[in-house]
């Protein structure tokens, strides 16, 4: 026989793992006959079992009128299992929940038991007709004694704004009075409704400032400070005088909290702000990247991402700034989080200069220079040494970043584009950069032979002061017997080869190197004989011009 009970339904899912879709379905069957009943109790009970079995995956949209025939029970904790019910299972196309409008208004003028629950199952209902219907008696709630209920009043008004934005003008002055209300729990949900609010649209919640400032300068609680301060975030854009008035609280926030969350929100907001735009910004910039520059060397993973996001944001105004702690955000490209890693490189592409291109970039290269001659691990090596390592209790070495290919061809690529940018801008010496992409030919063991090529032949093509020193070094290439042996390895850039061959071909009048280095029998041999085998005939016909 069926026990009736929710604790025997769990105890029977327990019991029945074997063969669960049988014993749910005989539990849905008697469930079929209890919502039937006129005893609201076993009805109750019954809803109590569908909606653990609705959490479970299992549909109950066919007993949502039995969940509003329960939700209007005049004892409490019946009311209290239907609004539960309709909670988890009614959704914007519940056909019954037209049918809840004047059960809600009924219950939101009755004891303050019932309009809580009332105002929870409502949060969680609501639909644009519910919200256009409840929104002025819902806003009456945020006068009422118990604190309890203007905490929930105040969601459920925010609730129903979404889905019924008209009512917007009338709430906002009600919701205003409530950053004034002598419960600081009221207070906070407030701010935290508003925060929500505001970054729909800032320009009408301009208002609400000079109260927001003057909670941030009086409240103690840290959490609400993070949001009041995100709200000022969002609206000094909008309100050019609130950037110099809350430069001072701010700036004395951030030099004297020990609350790092607090700390990193009064830091972003001054950059979303536009504080460190302005003409007094400078100290306070100096000030946010030298608390950011230590999180860079906390320990927590988390402190170093989300300073190395913040440092991102502030250099397009104090480059100079960030640029102090250049090699503290190159230790981060090595860190073992690719996160933090990829981070990293954003903020270093962003801070490049004339001045610090040559100096970021050797240090990048100093990643890919192999250790020891053994070849990198494929994929799956690098997967199985993991798991191998995880299961050691750590005891094993773990992999260093730049062994992993996927990092690799990230630095190398990371290395052209920042080279490369805005056609060559930060490039002062088009020789260095030439001998820096033929490092990276020999060191990127990764396929990027194409990249590198194509950017060989614009620069030769661009900077006339630079053929005599390409053809230079096309020709040492060329006789490296080394890396033509291994042009047809895997990660090999042999397409290089097609640039060596362009680069000597067309300034064929710089190729007296060439009879310097080379015999005309080696001469011979690495054009058509060695590179013949992985190049097409096209780039060969230079080559001619040599003979």
């Amino acid at each position: 026989m069926w026990e009736r009970t929710l604790q025997d339904l769990i105890r029977g899912l327990r019991a029945n793992k074997r063969d669960d879709a049988k014993f749910i379905a005989q539990a849905v069957d008697e469930i079929r006959q209890e919502i039937k009943s006129k005893d609201m109790e076993l009805k109750a009970g019954a809803v109590l079992k569908l909606t653990y079995l609705e959490m479970l995956g299992y549909d109950m949209s066919w007993a949502s009128f039995h969940v509003v025939e329960v939700m209007s029970s005049p004892k409490y904790h019946l009311k209290a299992v239907g609004y539960l019910a309709a909670s988890q299972s009614f959704g914007p196309d519940t056909d019954v929940l037209m049918l809840t409008t004047n059960l809600l208004k009924k219950d939101l003028t009755s004891n303050p038991n019932d309009i809580a629950i009332s105002l929870n199952g409502l949060s969680h209902t609501v639909s644009p007709d519910l919200a256009r219907d409840l929104s002025h008696d819902v806003v009456t709630m945020l006068n009422h004694s118990k604190p309890y209920i203007r905490k929930r009043a105040i969601i459920a008004v925010y609730k129903a704004l979404v889905k019924y934005p008209e009512a917007t003008p009338f709430a906002i002055s009600r919701l205003k009075e409530k950053l004034e209300d002598q419960d600081s729990g009221v207070v906070a949900t407030t701010i935290n409704v508003l925060c929500e609010m505001v970054r729909r649209e800032p320009r009408d919640y301009l208002s609400l400032a000079p109260q927001l400032f003057h909670l941030m300068t009086t409240s103690s609680n840290n959490w609400m400070l993070i949001k009041i301060i995100k709200l000022f975030g969002f609206l000094s854009p909008y309100e050019p005088r609130l950037v110099k008035k809350l430069q001072p609280p701010i700036t004395e926030l951030i030099s004297t909290t020990p609350a790092i969350s607090l700390l990193y929100e009064c830091v972003h907001t001054c950059i979303v702000g536009g504080m460190l735009r302005q003409a007094s910004g400078d100290s306070l910039a100096e000030l946010c990247v030298t608390k950011l520059a230590a999180f860079l060397q906390d320990p927590d993973q988390n402190l170093k991402y989300i300073a190395l996001l913040a440092l991102a944001k502030i250099v397009p105004t104090h480059r100079n700034l960030v640029a102090e702690y250049q090699d503290m955000i190159l230790s981060s490209i090595g860190d073992q989080d690719l996160s933090i890693r990829m981070r990293a490189l954003d903020l270093l592409s962003a801070m490049v200069t004339r001045d610090n291109l040559q100096s970021i970039v050797q240090q990048l290269l100093s990643y890919l220079v192999r250790s020891d001659s053994s070849p990198f691990p494929a994929a799956a090596q690098s997967l199985s040494h993991n798991i191998a390592s995880s299961t050691s209790d750590g005891a094993g070495p773990t992999l260093s970043p730049s062994q992993l290919s996927s990092y690799r061809i990230i630095l190398v690529r990371r290395i052209l584009e920042i080279c490369s940018y805005d056609t060559y801008d930060n490039v002062v010496d088009f020789q260095w950069y030439l001998t820096v992409l033929l490092d990276l030919t020999h060191i990127a063991s990764v396929k990027v032979g194409d990249q590198i090529r194509e950017q060989l032949v614009d620069i030769v093509a661009r900077v006339r002061g630079v053929k005599r020193w390409a053809v230079e070094l096309m020709t040492r290439l060329l006789r490296d017997e080394t890396f033509l042996a291994n042009s047809q390895e895997e990660g090999s850039c042999a397409e290089v080869l097609w640039a060596a061959a362009w680069i000597c071909g067309e300034n064929s009048r710089w190729c007296f190197f060439l009879s310097r280095l080379l015999s005309r029998r080696n001469f011979y041999h690495i054009f058509f004989t060695q590179m013949s085998r992985f190049l097409p005939p096209r780039p060969l016909g230079p080559t001619f011009k040599l003979q």
